[in-house]
């Protein structure tokens, strides 16, 4: 029997996370009504304040944040915020609500979540087990390319995972979803072996549209509604409608995923947004 740690053997009390960084989704839709009550010089001061706010070089700007505008009715902008201090991003969220458009602001959803590195990353030794159980001959020098050059490529990948950088294409899409737990269907009593088979088909799906879209998958388990969040960023509006299908068809989505509202934006600056929304 395991014994339980020690004082001195836990990490100092801290919010920020072991590995990896807090990530934010927050929406906002504006209340025309109350928008139109503002004089011409609180509507400038406001544009003003939406600038500084969401200028992602400035001095407050969490480490990572992109703004965006939503299309239909479920917002009219959004932000995407990522950092080691939770408190940095929640900042950005209350200084809009104290801004001179505060009041005709209203917070439509959001999500509160943490990059990680899946537990379904495989180690150089499971990706050449892979490969053999792909039909690779494993005493090939051509497998052991491959492995030799996915153990150089694994650690960038896992630092895109826990610190990624947000590429600007101009289509991106937000997701939350959960996995399955319905009887037939659970994927939290599905053998690892299992799970992990499935998670390598789900990835290869989305390893085929690589240099048209890309993803940064963060977990909310503990911390939200829903269990995991997908952020989609696409070169065109297209490749977010194809990669979505296709991965749909593999087994661990297609049996095991639950999939929450999705939201559908365009990359737009605080400017921009002002302009687009009229304000």
């Amino acid at each position: 029997m395991s014994q339980p740690a020690r004082p001195s053997d836990l990490p100092e009390p801290s919010t920020t996370p072991s590995n990896g960084w807090h990530c934010t989704h927050m929406f906002y839709r504006l209340n025309r009504a109350l928008l139109s009550q503002q004089t011409p010089a609180q509507r400038s001061q406001g544009r003003e304040q939406l600038a500084s706010i969401l200028d992602p070089t400035s001095a407050d700007a969490p480490t990572r944040m992109q703004s965006f505008i939503v299309s239909g009715h479920k917002a009219d902008f959004g932000m995407i915020l990522l950092d080691s201090d939770p408190l940095k991003i929640d900042r950005v969220h209350q200084r809009l609500l104290q801004s001179e458009l505060g009041p005709a602001l209203e917070p439509t959803y959001s999500f509160v979540s943490l990059t990680e590195i899946s537990e379904y990353v495989p180690s150089p030794e499971q990706y050449a087990a892979r490969l053999k159980a792909g039909g690779e001959d494993p005493d090939s020098p051509a497998l052991a390319a491959k492995v030799a050059a996915y153990e150089k490529r694994l650690p960038m990948m896992n630092t895109q995972r826990l610190t990624p950088e947000l590429p600007n294409w101009p289509a991106m899409c937000f997701y939350p979803m959960n996995k399955s737990r319905v009887v037939g269907a659970n994927w939290f009593t599905t053998p690892f072996s299992q799970r992990n088979a499935m998670m390598a088909e789900h990835a290869q799906s989305g390893m085929a549209f690589a240099g048209r879209a890309t993803q940064v998958i963060t977990v909310a388990v503990g911390m939200d509604d829903w269990e995991w969040g997908v952020t989609l960023w696409a070169r065109c509006p297209d490749y977010l409608k194809d990669i979505v299908y296709k991965m749909r068809f593999d087994e661990a989505s297609a049996k095991y995923a639950e999939f929450g509202p999705f939201y559908v934006g365009y990359l737009s600056s605080a400017e921009q947004i002002a302009e687009h929304c009229g304000i």
